[in-house]
C-alpha cells in the first residue's frame, strides 16, 4: 500500500535540510547588515606614512626619556609623569576599547598641584584598553595596553615595537 509522500518521515527530513540552510543563510544576511565591519583602508600608501609619522613621535618620546604612571581606582584617573622633571600644561589622554567603537572617549587633563593628572569618571571604565598619551603640541606619543581598573600604578612607557 502506498501512502502519500507528506506522509513519509524521509521526505521531511529532505525538505528540512534545505530549508534550514535558507532560513540560516537569511539570518547571517540580516545580522551582517546590522552591524557592519568597518572597511579596509583605500589609500594604503598614505596610510603607512601616518605609521612611520607615529613611530617616529613614540621614537622621539623615548629619546626625551618620558614615562607615565596610570591608576584607575574608586573611578579616579591619575596620570603622573615619572620620566622627566617637566611641568605639562596639558596632557591628552585618548583611550580606545579594542573591540566596541563606541566606547572611545577621549580627556584634556591640566595637572594640579603635585603635577598629577587627575579625572573623576561618572560611571565605571573597566576591561582592556590602549591608552594614548599626547601632549598639547603634540611632538611625543606614548600608548600602552592595559586592563582597568588598576589599584597600583602601571608604568606606561615609549616602546616601538608596540605600537599600532
Amino acid at each position: 500500500m502506498k501512502t502519500s509522500w507528506y506522509k513519509e518521515p524521509w521526505a521531511w527530513l529532505v525538505f528540512f535540510l534545505p530549508f534550514s540552510a535558507v532560513v540560516a543563510g537569511i539570518a547571517t544576511l540580516i545580522i551582517a547588515n546590522q552591524d557592519p565591519d568597518d572597511l579596509v583602508v583605500g589609500e594604503y600608501y598614505k596610510k603607512g606614512k601616518a605609521i612611520n609619522m607615529e613611530l617616529s613621535k613614540i621614537k622621539h618620546a623615548q629619546k626625551l626619556g618620558m614615562k607615565f604612571a596610570l591608576k584607575l581606582e574608586d573611578n579616579e584617573l591619575i596620570v603622573k609623569p615619572t620620566g622627566i622633571e617637566k611641568i605639562f600644561p596639558l596632557i591628552n589622554v585618548n583611550f580606545y576599547h579594542p573591540t566596541q567603537q563606541e566606547k572611545d572617549f577621549y580627556l584634556a587633563l591640566t595637572p594640579d598641584g603635585n603635577g598629577h593628572f587627575r579625572h573623576q569618571f561618572e560611571h565605571d571604565v573597566t576591561g582592556k584598553w590602549k591608552v594614548t598619551l599626547l601632549p598639547f603640541e603634540n611632538h611625543w606619543k606614548i600608548d600602552a595596553t592595559i586592563t582597568l581598573p588598576q589599584s597600583d600604578f602601571i608604568d606606561i612607557i615609549p616602546n616601538p615595537s608596540n605600537a599600532n
